[in-house]
């Protein structure tokens, strides 16, 4: 009983699974309840790609380009667990020469004594849980983020070029980002104070910030903004953002690494918030345009659930709602307003909602972990623990902005980016995998 209490309140107090494991202070033991958790969590994360974003995605692209969304999504989640297994989870998760306070190499990026998941055996536990169970939950982190930068560029990138981007950005920016945060003490983020409980930085900013880079360096959709584009099939849309939503209890409950009151509580507010910001979205799209939309409804929804993501651990169900709803009206400007000022085409938007939701509620992360605004991490400086997200934001953002532009840049004077002009007006499905999303004959 003792050992399940002081298991909890690590889990409660931790700012990401590392710490979690950092902050135990008995040996570890298999706990099986934690354990079939961690499994259907690891499950539900790995549907929020496949079928959930190629989904979501597939629906807003033309009929043209649907079968050329969903086999990127799919693609990205076969190449990722590869790389994961060879090097992926000993770079991120390596802690190899790393202490709480220094700063070295492996305070930026982890050691290789996992290569090939060395070491690894099924009596091998990480808290809890079996270590074979956390090496697959992190993996389906790893697999959704560089998933999630194809809504930047969609309808116009070579697949091959997408798959050599996908190997290189997952290495070079994906891994160091996810070890900085993540990692442990000696981490450089981590030890800076930085809270992020399921990946505001180390997923959707880190996302956001690469796709808008992306969709700046390939440029836009030919027509754009001239001929219109609208989504073929939002009932897709509708069910993939769905399933984002379902799966998303996994992603943020899961990342207490135990089926214990921090998870119960991470669901809570990860439903408050999502619910909140679908209501934001909608609100003020029905005053600004004087029709509620589907595709506003659902993007509203995936804004509350990034939204959430780095305070879900540490925020109570009243900065739930605020930051919810916070997300839903800053998002549709950023989306629709935003986007047509500056005339960037970030196809599906993935700046406008992962990049800006994942900004907004990692600053607010701080601030709503206080125990003076509801929430239940140990923050008593409010303006101190803004300050720490704020750097937090801003190395990740420069971090990501500037590594992702050498990538797309390296891939552009080597191989190419984008499409030839007749393989774009044809459309990605026939031009480049000779097959149609809809045989109506």
């Amino acid at each position: 009983m003792r050992s399940k209490s002081l298991r909890s309140l690590a889990a409660l107090m931790a700012a990401s699974p590392a710490l979690a494991l950092a902050q135990t202070t008995t040996p570890a033991k298999l706990d099986s309840g934690d354990t079939a958790w961690m499994l259907t969590a690891t499950m539900l994360v790995l549907l929020m790609t496949i079928p959930g974003l190629a989904l979501f995605y597939g629906g807003m692209v033309r009929a043209k380009n649907l079968l050329s969304v969903l086999m990127q999504c799919f693609a990205i989640t076969a190449l990722v667990t590869v790389l994961w297994v060879v090097y992926g989870y000993s770079i991120a998760f390596d802690t190899t020469g790393m202490a709480a306070g220094t700063t070295g190499l492996h305070s930026f990026v982890g050691g290789l004594g996992h290569v090939m998941l060395a070491g690894l055996a099924p009596s091998s536990l990480y808290n809890s849980v079996p270590e074979t169970v956390f090496v697959m939950f992190q993996m389906t982190f790893a697999i959704i983020t560089p998933a999630l930068i194809i809504g930047a560029i969609a309808e116009r990138m070579k697949f091959s070029a997408l798959l050599v981007f996908t190997a290189l950005w997952f290495t070079l920016v994906y891994l160091p980002i996810a070890h900085m945060v993540w990692g442990g003490p000696g981490s450089f983020l981590g030890d800076l104070g930085v809270l992020d409980f399921a990946g505001g930085t180390v997923v959707h900013i880190n996302a956001g910030i690469a796709g808008l880079v992306g969709c700046l360096v390939i440029g836009k959709r030919r027509g754009y903004p001239n001929t219109p584009m609208p989504p073929h099939n939002l009932g897709y849309t509708l069910v993939g953002a769905s399933m984002l939503w379902l799966g998303w209890f996994g992603f943020n409950a899961g990342s207490a690494v135990a089926a214990n009151g921090s998870a119960g509580m991470a669901m809570l507010v990860t439903q408050i918030a999502t619910a909140a910001a679908a209501i934001g979205w909608t609100a003020v799209e029905w005053l600004t345009h004087r029709r509620p939309s589907v595709l506003g409804i659902a993007s509203g929804a995936v804004a509350g659930l990034v939204a959430i993501t780095p305070a879900a651990g540490t925020c109570g169900p009243g900065g739930a709602l605020v930051l919810g709803l916070a997300a839903g009206v800053v998002c549709f400007f950023c989306a629709t307003r935003l986007k047509r000022k500056l005339g960037y085409d970030d196809s599906l938007d993935v700046f406008g909602v992962h990049a800006v939701a994942g900004i907004l509620g990692a600053l607010l992360t701080g601030p709503f972990a206080a125990p003076a605004l509801g929430g239940f991490g140990t923050v008593t400086d409010l303006g101190l623990q803004l300050w720490i997200q704020f750097k937090g934001v801003g190395f990740t953002v420069v971090y990501s902005a500037v590594l992702s532009w050498v990538i797309f840049k390296g891939i552009a004077v080597t191989m190419g980016l984008r499409v030839d002009e007749e393989q774009e007006q044809i459309g990605l499905d026939i031009a480049l995998h000779e097959e149609k999303g809809y045989n109506l004959s």
